[in-house]
């Protein structure tokens, strides 16, 4: 069971995901990579292909009131512009290119959030982070598509305006808080009016109580899973103890990405899904032959 009995229904797909395959992968804006940029149509499709079982995507909205996939403070590197997204109308959006897989007879256009979803290999999960700022007017287009069994909604734990929005929708959304503190993690769990399905995680502390013995197992005894993010951003910020991708990639997964086995979470976010995909099928054998 994921979340609350009442909920069932709706979380069926993501249920069945897990059980299918473990430790899901959600791949961070999809997969960009050679001529395919993040947060579009390509890189959902790119990130399925690429063995991920849950795919991120980024929401902008334009001044006008129109919902685009984009992660705001990206354009500069993305676009070429110091334009904020947020600032502009949808027209002005769509002139916008990304400019390093733009070429001619085939413009890479910032997507519109409903073809993206609308356009998707059929039955893919998405989380769609950064859209809180936008429910009011969010959630009733979303209910319009009918795909609340895959879409997975954030926001801060604490932000207690932007939760309030969630519980009092009518349409109950696999909701995953983003938690910095133990009590944080547990705050939405028996919410009556909230389908929390999981809960992200963020530390920067390899001694944490995130990383302690018997949290990781008291969240799933409660019913819900535990997510934590191994990209590595362009910050540098460390998002959860140091153990990422490119420790994973560059050196050893069995340093990066096998603590997060070991712990127990139920879904690790990355940029390298394929490679997350060979690393969870080789421990996977290891066990059967162990």
């Amino acid at each position: 069971m994921v979340g609350q009995a009442r909920f069932r229904d709706v979380n069926t797909r993501l249920r069945r995901r897990m059980d299918e395959v473990g430790t899901l992968i959600v791949v961070h804006r999809g997969t960009a990579v050679g001529s395919v940029a993040e947060n579009t149509p390509a890189a959902v499709a790119a990130a399925v292909a690429s063995g991920g079982d849950v795919v991120e995507i980024d929401v902008v909205r334009s001044t006008d009131g129109e919902f685009f996939a984009f992660h705001d403070g990206e354009e500069p590197r993305l676009l070429g512009t110091e334009a904020d997204l947020r600032t502009l109308t949808a027209a002005e959006i769509r002139v916008q290119r990304h400019v390093h897989v733009d070429r001619p007879g085939r413009p890479s256009r910032v997507a519109g959030l409903r073809g993206l979803l609308t356009g998707m290999p059929p039955g893919t999960l998405v989380n769609l982070d950064r859209s809180w700022d936008w429910w009011e007017a969010l959630l009733p287009e979303l209910d319009r598509l009918g795909m609340a069994g895959q879409l997975l909604l954030k926001c801060r734990a604490e932000d207690g305006d932007r939760v309030a929005v969630l519980r009092d929708h009518g349409v109950k959304y696999p909701f995953l808080p983003i938690c910095t503190t133990v009590d944080q993690a547990f705050a939405h769990l028996d919410d009556p009016d909230l389908n929390t399905v999981g809960v992200e995680l963020l530390t920067r502390d390899p001694a944490g109580p995130f990383l302690q013995d018997g949290v990781v197992a008291e969240l799933h005894a409660r019913g819900v899973l535990v997510l934590v993010n191994a990209e590595v951003l362009s910050t540098g910020v460390d998002l959860f103890a140091g153990y990422d991708d490119e420790r994973s990639v560059l050196g050893d997964p069995g340093e990066g990405w096998g603590p997060l086995f070991d712990l127990g979470v139920d879904a690790i976010q990355t940029d390298w899904p394929w490679l997350l995909r060979d690393y969870r099928s080789s421990r996977r054998r290891a066990m059967v032959e162990a």
